[in-house]
């Protein structure tokens, strides 16, 4: 089976924080996951380099473009590698390559009747003299009220054009733009609202994308798809391939979901691969979200993926509510935000991995407290799973005569344990991530009672036997939790992976080496609870 996975592409106009890295993190997972079961997989995103809100931080610091895209895209891999994101290719909006392939893509939809000319009126500010961009106009939205730009509302996440906001401002200068007469290139996205409707009915029918995804798509489709605007006049971005528009640049919105295709071209150019089986009917794709994107996967990405004859439309939506802030909304204006290069510096990748899985807005927004984020570690990742972990090696390095065999293993423990690999792939591919999670850790506390429930400290003099089928199976247990634990916590994974002598770790139920364990420091180490109050002030005083 071949699995596509493809990432959302984060814009490269400022630091990820805890919003981000809460919506991408369930791609790596999986990607992880698909990889231990033996199957094909591709791993893909990138930074969005083309976008307006470069364009606007490149203006507001007084240098070029390029530079706030190096800067924030070297960023973003720095974080990726330190959570310990395993993308097989993540690339940038801003290489020959991608601009290749999406004018490829828009020329296929022009050629085949799917682009068309249009006049139509687009905000002008005769202060700057010049077209605006649709996030250079900001104002109220026409549907909630809310503070929107001109492409979207992220309060209600309604798709909308600049003419719809009210009282419009230019964002650069605030003054109030007019709109004037212009042609421009529009994609005839209303055609493929049959096929859309199709692919809407798969994915209720199979549950097969997350229910924000499923309304957010059965809004639009309701409302009736309307034509979009393909070609916008931007300082940067992918030149328009067709005469009489060179002028002009290929709108972000069909530009940027496009490179999911091309950072999939690329990945395969320099591992001199096919793509074909990642981009076919029978592929199985997961995109991977927040909620404000999604109107992008499940409209506008299978329209130019119909429009452009390719049929591995989307199967799988991960697409995340959002995360609030010691329950305050984001807000990166304000400041009042964790940002990612901090946390990481701070804190272990997998303890970040672990809460934002854990407490996953899967379903809802989940809140990010400092008090809940550190006593999470030190009551499940420390307390429950590494205190597991380290009262078994530490008894077992205390038995100078202690052998590593197969058997004898409680039988009990040993069907749980197999039944566990069927059960939690099942919650992975479903992309149940929190309730896979969880159930492993239900698994650990029930290990934890059974070791005290043996009491091997006591059965060591009485009953040997009994106290070394304790510990074996406490072992067999430890060697499959690093398993099953690994696309959720790879670094700690790797640990056990090493002290266990584990020949890799796969998709199924495996007994330890005969070698003996080797000295493991402990997995996971306290945190002070006194860093609650240092990091709620240190968010405090960083907020404008």
């Amino acid at each position: 089976m071949a699995v596509l996975i493809a990432g959302a592409w984060p814009y490269a106009n400022g630091d990820l924080h805890l919003g981000h890295l809460s919506s991408l993190i369930p791609g790596d997972c999986l990607a992880r996951y698909f990889r231990q079961k033996g199957e094909k997989v591709l791993y893909v995103s990138g930074s969005d380099c083309n976008g307006t809100p470069i364009t606007i931080r490149a203006k507001q610091e007084g240098v070029s473009a390029k530079t706030i895209a190096d800067r924030y895209h070297e960023a973003f891999q720095r974080c990726f590698d330190q959570l310990g994101f395993t993308y097989d290719c993540y690339t940038r909006t801003d290489t020959p390559l991608h601009h290749e392939v999406v004018q490829d893509i828009f020329s296929t939809l022009y050629d085949n009747g799917y682009i068309y000319h249009k006049k139509t009126k687009q905000m002008y500010c005769s202060h700057c003299a010049q077209f605006l961009p649709d996030r250079y106009v900001e104002g109220a939205c026409p549907h909630c009220g809310a503070h929107a730009r001109g492409d979207q509302c992220d309060a209600c996440s309604t798709i909308l054009d600049p003419v719809d906001l009210l009282d419009a401002t230019c964002k650069l200068c605030g003054h109030k733009p007019e709109l004037r007469e212009v042609e421009h290139l529009y994609f005839a996205l209303s055609t493929f609202q049959p096929q859309l409707e199709q692919l809407y009915a798969r994915a209720k029918k199979n549950y097969d994308w997350r229910e924000n995804a499923l309304n957010l798509t059965r809004r639009y489709l309701d409302e009736g798809l309307q034509d979009r605007a393909v070609t916008r006049d931007l300082p940067i971005g992918v030149t328009v391939p067709i005469k009489g528009f060179e002028d002009k640049k290929v709108y972000v919105w069909i530009e940027a979901v496009s490179g999911y295709y091309s950072a999939s071209v690329r990945w395969a150019k320099e591992h001199h691969q096919d793509i074909s089986e990642f981009w076919n009917e029978q592929t199985v794709s997961y995109y991977v979200q927040g909620k404000d994107n999604v109107p992008f996967h499940t409209i506008i990405w299978p329209a130019i993926l119909l429009g452009i004859g390719k049929k591995a439309l989307p199967t799988h939506l991960v697409s995340n509510e959002y995360v609030t802030l010691e329950r305050k909304k984001l807000s990166t204006s304000r400041n009042w935000a964790v940002w990612a290069p901090d946390i990481l510096e701070h804190y272990d990748p997998d303890s970040i991995r672990y809460f934002l899985l854990i407490n996953a807005p899967e379903t809802h927004d989940a809140d990010f407290s400092w008090k809940a984020f550190i006593e999470s570690h030190n009551g499940e990742l420390l307390g429950a799973y590494g205190n597991f972990v380290n009262r078994t090696l530490k008894f077992i390095e205390k038995l100078p005569d202690f052998k590593v065999d197969v058997r004898p293993v409680d039988a009990h423990v040993e069907q749980e344990t197999q039944a566990l690999y069927t059960q939690i792939g099942q919650l992975i591919e479903s992309a149940h991530l929190k309730a896979a999670l969880g159930e492993l850790f239900t698994w650990i506390r029930s290990l934890n009672k059974y070791f005290d429930e043996q009491k091997p400290w006591q059965t060591i003099t009485t009953d040997p036997a009994a106290a070394y089928k304790t510990l074996k199976t406490c072992l067999f247990s430890i060697a499959n939790l690093a398993q099953l634990m690994a696309p959720f916590l790879p670094y700690s994974s790797r640990k056990l992976e090493k002290a266990l002598h584990l020949n890799g770790l796969k998709w199924e139920a495996i007994h330890c080496s005969g070698k003996l364990p080797e000295h493991l420091e402990p997995l996971f180490e306290r945190i002070d609870p006194v860093q609650i109050q240092v990091e709620r002030e240190r968010l405090a005083q960083q907020t404008v």
